[in-house]
């Protein structure tokens, strides 16, 4: 569990999940959710531009992803509705800033801690919607390399370090030895 900033983002449940983006205020909320369901971090999300919304896709723009490549994520049908649902600027930036330019990871960041201290919900970080969604898809059954296509990791290795055990498997393996 992550504490105060060290270790690992806490998974969240879908239960934890829906919560979650239920108390989160807009806009905070539409990022969560655009994080989670796009497998992406919160910098790039928080970058991103109403001509990156391209129909049925989001095109992160490589100068804003860690990679430096340019990643387009399919929008799937939960997200659609969040995002047909909110007020987003059809030009610019999707989620200004006070002070011109884009809001930032650490605004993000305030209004997620806020909301998990009043959940209770410990170990939560804006990384947590990418650990979740990217576990999720594991324990779905899709296939590694196709995570790694959707989230822009560079290698399935870096895929891996994100799937959490969640039924303990990893320590039911040791019995079998």
């Amino acid at each position: 569990m992550k504490v105060n900033r060290n270790g690992q983002a806490e998974i969240l449940t879908p239960q934890q999940l829906i919560e979650l983006l239920h108390h989160l205020p807009y806009p905070h909320r539409i990022i969560a959710a655009i994080c989670y369901y796009t497998t992406s971090r919160v910098g790039e999300v928080c970058q991103l531009q109403a001509e990156d919304l391209r129909g049925s896709k989001i095109v992160f723009r490589r100068a804003n992803t860690k990679t430096k490549r340019t990643k387009e994520v399919s929008i799937p049908a939960k997200l659609q509705t969040e995002l047909e649902s909110a007020e987003l600027p059809r030009s610019g930036y999707l989620f200004p800033g006070q002070n011109g330019g884009h809001m930032t990871r650490q605004a993000f960041d305030h209004a997620l801690r806020e909301t998990c201290d009043y959940l209770g919900f410990p170990g939560v970080s804006t990384h947590s919607f990418r650990r979740s969604s990217i576990t999720a898809l594991h324990y779905a059954g899709v296939p590694l390399k196709t995570i790694q296509k959707r989230s822009g990791h560079a290698t399935i290795a870096q895929v891996g370090a994100y799937i959490e055990d969640l039924d303990g498997a990893a320590d039911a393996a040791g019995e079998l030895l």
